[in-house]
């Protein structure tokens, strides 16, 4: 099994809407490991390289002017398979249609307004790992917490 980290990003609807603990609770609960976490303000730079996929599309200064009217806050989660466990506790981007019981499922109804940012795949959480957060920024801790989310061979 691989240790992996991925990038969580409160999107400024949750922040307006004081739901910081409530997805970062989701997390803590499924057994992840918090390694940082930081409120930032997003700038057009960051902007453009973070959504670079969507840079042509015509809702994309909607969307950059969304993630800049407040700060938002970034959270490096590690864990066994992270990347995907990530992914199902967000739920899926449509959030009028995630399942009950992820985070859009239960507290979300736009496409845009979806409250997280999630990586959506291993190669994309490391590229936005570095984007998100300078190396002293992340911090390596051992969770006594481990040994009752994983068996022996899972961390192995």
């Amino acid at each position: 099994m691989s240790m992996e980290r991925t990038i969580v990003l409160v999107k400024p609807d949750a922040i307006q809407r004081g739901l910081i603990g409530e997805i970062t609770t989701r997390f803590e609960k499924k057994g992840l490991k918090l390694i940082g976490l930081k409120m930032m303000e997003l700038d057009d730079v960051l902007l453009r390289e973070h959504y670079a996929h969507l840079a042509d599309k015509p809702f994309f200064e909607s969307l950059s002017n969304f993630m800049r009217s407040t700060p938002v806050v970034a959270m490096c989660w590690e864990g066994v398979e992270c990347v995907n466990a990530v992914r199902l506790i967000c739920g899926i981007t449509k959030a009028r249609e995630a399942e009950a019981g992820s985070i859009r499922g239960d507290l979300a109804m736009s496409v845009s307004c979806n409250v997280v940012h999630a990586s959506d795949s291993v190669e994309n959480a490391e590229a936005e790992v570095m984007r998100f957060f300078n190396e002293d920024e992340l911090h390596g801790y051992d969770k006594t917490e481990y040994a009752h989310v994983y068996a022996d061979d899972e961390l192995a």
